[in-house]
This record gives structure tokens, sequence and C-alpha cells, in this order.
């Protein structure tokens, strides 16, 4: 029997059990440590296959009247369909010689932060592609530093480590 390897895994959670972690007079009494214990319940090689790790903070009220944000959604599409046209036109990820599609600076702060987070060889190359989406998202021609900077940001350390 042969199963699709190709999907595109969306979650969500809250991040303690409570739910209003970032609400000092909402969150429960056993802040941070609430958090911590609920988060470690997601083990580390399942946390290590998702990619993006993004806060949401609250909407307030007050942001919910706001008039609608500058770009839309047809110039983000357009952006989205750029960035995959070079990304479809990458020959970086083609050839098994190229090991970090980064510049110097990109690259050393891949390793220095592989070394100090204990990055597995998985978050290793999630991050690199990560970055070139980044890149070509921005419109770089390559991965600069800030892109690689930006991956790391999107990504947490599993509980645990």
């Amino acid at each position: 029997m042969t199963y699709p390897a190709r999907f595109q895994l969306v979650a969500a959670m809250n991040p303690c059990k409570c739910g209003w972690l970032d609400n000092p007079a909402l969150a429960c009494s056993r802040v941070p440590r609430c958090a911590a214990d609920y988060q470690a319940k997601i083990s580390g090689p399942l946390f290590d296959r998702i990619d993006l790790h993004i806060d949401v903070p609250a909407v307030k009220p007050a942001d919910l009247a706001l008039p609608a944000p500058a770009e839309g959604t047809a110039d983000i599409a357009a952006r989205v369909a750029a960035a995959r046209f070079a990304a479809l036109a990458d020959r970086d990820f083609a050839d098994p010689a190229v090991t970090v599609n980064a510049d110097a600076d990109g690259t050393k702060l891949l390793t220095a932060a592989a070394e100090r987070l204990h990055l597995s060889a998985r978050a290793w190359h999630r991050i690199r592609r990560v970055a070139r989406t980044i890149a070509d998202l921005d419109g770089s021609d390559g991965v600069c530093r800030v892109h690689v900077a930006e991956a790391l940001g999107c990504r947490r350390v599993a509980p645990g480590r």
C-alpha cells in the first residue's frame, strides 16, 4: 500500500492549560511553569517536524475597529505566487553539493544556532528551507543573514531540551 507523503499540517494550541499566559490579570498562579508543563506534552520528535512556531497575541477589541491593512489579499497572493515561482526555479536544493544556501554570515549564524540549540539535522534543513522561502518572499536572489535570523525566530527548541 502506498501512502501520500506530501501534506501540510497546520496546528494551533494555547500557550498553557488555562490559555491566559500573556494576560497577568487572568493567568493562573502557576505561570510560567504551567506553560512549560503544558507544552512539554508534545514529544520532541513531533515538535521538531513543525517548521514554523508563531505566537499570535489576543486581538484587542479596539483593534477590531481599525481599517483594513494597506496590503490587500491580491497583493499578498501576487507576492506568494512570485515566491513560489522563484522556489521552483531555485537550483540550490537540487544540487547535493550545496549544504547551505546562505551568505557567509547566514551560514555562520545557522551553524552557531545549531550548536547552541542542539538542532537536529531535520531542524537544520527545515530552517534552511524556511530561510530560502523568506528570501523568496523578500524578492532576494540569495539567502542573507537576516533571512536565516527570521527563520530561526520562527522556530522554537522542543520542550525539555
